[in-house]
């Protein structure tokens, strides 16, 4: 009753005008030891060709400005379009393309690219010897390529790229050319669909069949939604040659892939058809998948998904048909793809889930089976005609399982190579490593029978990262390398030479930026610099940074990575305030929630998306802290959330506090996203902190009725679990200053923009001292430069007057 009557309570004041008070404020800027460390020149983005001979760097703002989000957006069918220029309006671009070989000292500037240039989607061609790119003009997309012996760019098409659906263009086989998306000369204008009178009221069914899907953002809502995504998602197929000269290769659709085999006799056609949806995005729209020739005559009609409204219930559901249609990268052409076993419904009981299909051409024949998997298929490395890795995986269970078949024999039993939780990266074996064959495709590396895998090594002693070699006929291991190196963190990128032994590998520090190097393995040598990236956050160099270990109290092991402002002298014990950011994650067993993956020698990245500018303003900061909810057996790890979140910041703290660097009285709490979401719990349950911030976040669990985050139950199953969680529904308990900052147009499945404000109401129904800041055209994600300057600001002065300066 009491329950019902706070709920009341809340809705009853949030129809009143009485709630806002707004603070009208210009744009700040946080302090110059903050903004200092802000307005850097980041280092570039950085790709290696296959061959590890050329390496391309990509160069990009540290943000956008508001004029960048200032453009025309239109919201379909879960995308968000800039119309008149035919891309995401939320994509990112680089500014810049540089180049070298790799045995060259110099890296050099790649001319003739366009002014003010907006690059995306650039790709290599088929021999490495090109690159192609987009470029995005104020009028539209253009296609363009440039020439890596020359290191001359140049325009191949006009602003007349359709690349709404995403990459839109593909490298012929030969690379003479690429296959492009192009709008229709004949196009029909978009209605503006709020000036246009509606013919009729909007009208959904529902047939009696089970439909539960997720919360989802920028759906289609109206008959003028679905006239104007059809528009946006239809382009004609071309083939554009180098020299730009285009000619049609298809007629008009909604094509959203295409891709050649291997050869090039043929191309895979994926089109978008009808009935559209109005509760799931497009993704789950009625899709054709079709085969042609090159020259663009049809072979057969290969596969028809439906609309996807209305799958079986449970993460791992799918539908019935063929799915994960490819083609086989180590043949000439041949199609392969898996089929549900138990018509795609994880509460069937089934031996097995998936079984793995292959056809050759012209794919009328009868197609042949080549594993049943136990659960749902999860990848596949093929090899050659004796070799294929394959992968499943099952989130129930966290089980991952991955089998050595032989794809010319399925009379051969496959082989299991491991069987685990793929939580558990203590014992993870590594990820198989792949080259490009004599059809440019990437395969399996093999030499003979041997094949290479490079793991990260996080072991209950630290992170070592290792190689090894696995035999395919013995299946033995033999690892031929591991680092042993206490001071920095290596990471293997990719063999130049499997048998010579020669690596390309990248190594960082705390405080030295990842460079890139030539291992060999073979002769003691030392690393070869690739590239010498400096430390661009050299004012906090001095800044102390330690990994802490420590158990919450039903002895989960936790960890954390400490920050301590530079000069602080651990042995004088002086009591810091602290801030503790975090994200929680499920598990189902103890173990796994127990490991580490935190490094000390990992680089001291800065951004708005970690609270480790704070070290300059004398806080101490924990990062990164261990935040696991565990759910062991039939339990769920939601069915215990709160108690568990309390748990693990109780025990955070306590750790620090044991090492004397804090008053634990002046400690806040802060995450983005599901982090915020945490933030807003731990404030209502508990008074072990004096703040928090919270970013992005959703707090009201009956507005996600249909699973959220690792939660696949609904709010029916579970209503005491959905309650319970829900920050809103203890709106009335809450007393701790909390700071709200949410984009105005947050485009993430279940937090929408509402999520904050409706929370902010209520907390200010009840006398909660909360801030709320609405960063004008943002997303999720914060990339505008003045909004995230000022949600520094925001941060620093909540911070300073409410955990600094308590009491004061």
């Amino acid at each position: 009753m009491m329950k019902d009557i706070c709920f009341f309570t809340i809705l009853f004041f949030m129809t009143t005008t009485l709630l806002q008070s707004q603070d009208n404020i210009m744009y700040q800027t946080p302090p110059i030891d903050i903004l200092e460390l802000v307005d850097i020149e980041r280092a570039p983005i950085v790709r290696i060709d296959s061959k590890g001979e050329q390496m391309l760097f990509y160069y990009l703002n540290s943000f956008k400005t508001l004029h960048d989000l200032n453009q025309p957006e239109i919201r379909l069918g879960g995308l968000r379009i800039n119309p008149l220029t035919n891309i995401s309006s939320t994509i990112t671009y680089y500014k810049d393309i540089r180049y070298k070989r790799i045995n060259d000292t110099e890296i050099k500037q790649v001319t003739g690219l366009p002014t003010e240039a907006r690059i995306t989607y650039v790709s290599f061609s088929p021999d490495e010897s090109m690159i192609a790119f987009v470029n995005i003009a104020d009028e539209g997309v253009e296609l363009w390529m440039a020439d890596l012996g020359t290191l001359e760019a140049r325009r191949v098409t006009n602003a007349i790229l359709n690349a709404n659906s995403g990459f839109p263009y593909s490298w012929l086989p030969n690379g003479k050319g690429m296959l492009a998306r192009m709008i229709p000369s004949n196009r029909a204008s978009l209605i503006e669909s709020d000036k246009a009178i509606p013919t009729g009221p909007v009208v959904s069914m529902s047939d009696g069949q089970v439909s539960q899907n997720r919360t989802y953002q920028d759906l289609l809502k109206n008959p003028i939604d679905e006239n104007n995504f059809e528009i946006l998602m239809t382009s004609e197929l071309y083939v554009v040659s180098l020299d730009g000269s285009a000619t049609l290769w298809k007629e008009a659709g909604m094509y959203i892939d295409y891709e050649f085999s291997p050869d090039g006799s043929y191309v895979m056609v994926t089109t978008l058809s009808k009935p559209f949806s109005y509760i799931v995005p497009f993704n789950s729209f009625p899709k054709e998948t079709d085969i042609f020739t090159a020259n663009g005559d049809l072979i057969i009609n290969f596969s028809r998904q439906p609309l996807l409204d209305n799958l079986p219930v449970g993460f791992m559901a799918t539908y019935e048909g063929k799915r994960s249609i490819h083609w086989r990268s180590d043949k000439p052409s041949t199609l392969a793809w898996v089929e549900a076993l138990d018509k795609g419904d994880p509460a069937v009981e089934a031996e097995y889930r998936d079984e793995l299909f292959q056809v050759e051409a012209p794919f009328t024949g009868t197609p042949t089976s080549l594993i049943k998997m136990t659960h749902r298929l999860s990848g596949i490395n093929w090899g050659n005609d004796t070799y294929a890795i394959v992968h499943d995986r099952w989130w129930n269970t966290r089980n991952t399982k991955t089998y050595l078949i032989n794809p010319s024999d399925n009379n051969q039993p496959p082989r299991v190579l491991s069987d685990r939780n793929y939580q558990d990266l203590y014992n993870h074996p590594g990820i198989f490593q792949t080259s490009k064959n004599k059809q440019e495709q990437f395969t399996l590396l093999i030499d003979g029978h041997t094949t290479y895998l490079f793991g990260d090594g996080y072991t209950p002693d630290g992170q070592f990262p290792f190689i090894d070699e696995l035999d395919l006929r013995t299946l033995e291991k033999k690892r031929i390398y591991q680092s042993s190196d206490t001071d920095r963190l290596e990471q293997m990128v990719s063999f130049i030479d499997s048998k010579q032994g020669t690596l390309i590998t990248r190594i960082e520090s705390a405080k030295e930026f990842p460079n890139y190097y030539i291992r060999n393995l073979r002769k003691r040598i030392a690393n070869i610099p690739l590239t010498s990236f400096e430390n661009p956050f050299k004012s906090i160099e001095g800044v102390h940074k330690e990994v802490i270990n420590y158990k919450r109290a039903d002895g989960v092991e936790l960890t954390g990575t400490l920050y301590l402002p530079v000069g602080y002298v651990k042995e004088k014990k002086e009591k810091l305030p602290m801030i503790m950011w975090a994200y929680p994650r499920e598990y189902k067993d103890r173990g796994s929630a127990g490991q580490s993956i935190s490094n000390p020698n990992a680089f001291t990245y800065l951004s708005y998306g970690n609270p480790i500018y704070w070290v300059t303003r004398g806080y101490a900061v924990l990062d990164e802290a261990s935040f696991p909810i565990v759910g062991v057996g039939d339990e769920q790890p939601n069915d215990t959330f709160v108690e568990q979140l309390i748990s693990n910041a109780k025990a955070a703290i306590d750790a620090v506090d044991a090492l004397g660097y804090i008053d634990r009285d002046r400690v806040a709490v802060g995450g983005h996203s599901y982090g915020a979401f945490m933030t807003a719990n731990l404030l209502s349950h508990s008074s072990l902190f004096a703040a928090g911030i919270a970013r992005s976040g959703a707090y009201n669990r009956t507005l996600t009725p249909f699973g959220f985050q690792a939660e696949e139950r609904n709010y029916w199953d579970v209503p005491d679990v959905y309650d319970s969680m829900s920050p809103f529904m203890h709106a009335h308990n809450m007393k701790t200053p909390l700071l709200l900052i949410h984009g105005e147009a947050d485009n993430n499945s279940g937090t929408h923009t509402m999520q904050s404000e409706r929370y902010f109401q209520a907390l200010k129904s009840f006398g909660a001292p909360a801030r709320l800041v609405i960063l004008p055209m943002e997303s999720h994600g914060y990339v505008a430069r003045e909004n995230v300057l000022h949600l520094l600001w925001e941060q620093d002065q909540w911070l300073e007057k409410y955990v600094k300066n308590k009491g004061k």
